[in-house]
């Protein structure tokens, strides 16, 4: 219990850090904590920005009295590599003293580390809403990062309006965390044009475009996905899509035993078994009301049990954004995550069952994605709320349009908006729809859940239409 109340100082002093890019000294630092409510001796606080120093979360400028602290640089490596000096700084994410327990843990050879099969008490102790991963303040820290300007509209309006990007920067993050080698302008080409790149085989390909179809699920359906059994078997379907040895592994739960490659850890076996436990993960996560603490319980517990023969990790990804999606929260894109950071973090839990380290890449990668699509969505600005009102129908009459290979006049909109909207919205609707049509290109079809295919068969040219 002290290291937790340590790591929570720790946190809210660097996040207090932060929060003055021109850097802030320890009196001013000391007298915004007790203003939070967070009162701390001066010889305690030394003590902790000392740790914060030494794991490189935060830097000092100046010396003497006129010393500050400010937030470290995102691109400065928390710790320096366990390697020999001539060898670069290895890239990692910054951790908490636990984080750095775990991570000294699991990078012990292997043949020291202990083999361990799964213990289901671990999932079984947890109580949902009683029991948190992640710490009271974390979660408010979190709402705070991930709250956009989209509270009470539809479940999945703020990710609809940023599709074109998130699902450029998940498919692409997410498939590099499995060694894809696909970059990001090669993932953007493929999403955006159907454009493979040179070099690349077959199976990576698939891999970027079954991650694009997941996204499109979840986001698509918000208002109907959840920690539930068909959501995540058929987010796995869909994620392991021509992917499996055995194709009909497929979206279904495994009935033989599988291994991973560098650890200890030997999950469970026994069909039934894991169909009991896959079921206990699913109603637990269902369970908890907060979405940043039922995204990283999923995150925990889906590879943990390894319901699926492959592709667990990669399901775990994406359902993580369901909650956050729902909740028109910022999603979590996993853009610039460190690949050591992010295994480490999961072998943390196969072999420790501790969850600091994977807790700590999970913050950090939230930070990271809230700074993207906080950009992204101030380029944006503010929603028309007219389009926001009749988004579905919108979609709808440019599916038809498009699918049908009509013109797009007025009186074919007209004909199909018939009795569906109210008779003042009527022109302007007309307007936003030939507006999108004008503007309809390969990069943004799937705004409107269109395949490319669909589009490059529309032959209609605007020109001269009225």
């Amino acid at each position: 219990m002290q290291k937790e109340t340590i790591s929570d100082e720790l946190t809210l002093i660097e996040r207090t850090i932060g929060e003055s890019p021109s850097g802030v000294g320890v009196s001013a630092l000391e007298a915004s904590l007790t203003a939070r409510g967070h009162p701390m001796p001066r010889r305690t606080l030394q003590r902790r920005l000392d740790g914060l120093l030494v794991g490189k979360r935060i830097v000092s400028e100046g010396g003497s009295r006129s010393i500050v602290y400010k937030r470290a640089p995102y691109d400065t490596p928390a710790i320096l590599p366990t390697v020999a000096p001539s060898s670069q700084i290895e890239a990692y994410v910054p951790l908490s003293a636990m984080g750095l327990e775990v991570r000294d843990a699991i990078r012990k050879p292997l043949t020291v580390r202990k083999p361990v099969g799964y213990d289901r008490s671990f999932l079984e102790r947890y109580r949902p809403n009683v029991d948190h991963y992640l710490s009271e303040s974390q979660r408010i820290r979190l709402h705070e990062l991930g709250r956009t300007s989209m509270d009470g509209r539809p479940a999945g309006t703020y990710a609809r309006d940023i599709l074109g990007r998130l699902l450029i920067d998940l498919s692409w993050s997410s498939s590099r965390l499995e060694g894809n080698t696909y970059n990001r302008l090669d993932t953007q080409l493929l999403i955006e044009r159907g454009q493979v790149a040179e070099g690349k085989n077959a199976q990576e390909t698939q891999m970027i475009l079954n991650h694009k179809a997941a996204i499109e699920m979840i986001v698509t359906n918000a208002d109907e996905v959840g920690f539930n059994r068909f959501t995540i078997l058929n987010l796995h379907a869909i994620l392991s899509d021509n992917l499996m040895a055995d194709p009909m592994a497929s979206g279904r739960l495994r009935v033989r035993e599988v291994e991973i490659s560098g650890t200890v850890f030997l999950p469970l076996s026994m069909p039934q078994k894991i169909a009991e436990c896959f079921e206990l993960v699913l109603g637990k996560a269902s369970e908890i009301t907060d979405p940043f603490e039922q995204a990283f319980f999923g995150m925990v517990h889906l590879p943990y049990l390894q319901p699926f023969e492959d592709v667990n990790k990669r399901v775990s990804r994406l359902a993580a954004n369901i909650s956050l999606i729902r909740q028109n929260l910022c999603p979590l894109s996993f853009v610039d995550v460190p690949d050591r950071a992010y295994i480490e973090g999961a072998l943390g839990i196969y072999e420790l069952n501790r969850t600091e380290l994977l807790r700590d890449v999970f913050i950090w990668a939230y930070e990271r994605s809230c700074q993207r699509y906080l950009a992204i969505r101030q380029s944006i600005g503010e929603p028309d709320a007219f389009r926001l009102k009749y988004r579905t129908l919108i979609i709808q009459a440019m599916q038809e349009i498009i699918r049908r290979n009509l013109c797009g006049t007025q009186e074919e909109i007209d004909g199909f908006i018939l009795n569906k909207i109210h008779e003042e919205d009527r022109y302007a609707f007309v307007e936003a729809v030939q507006s999108d049509l004008e503007n309809l290109y390969e990069g943004n079809i799937a705004r409107y859940q269109l395949r490319l295919s669909e589009y490059q068969r529309w032959g209609f040219k605007r020109s001269g239409t009225t």
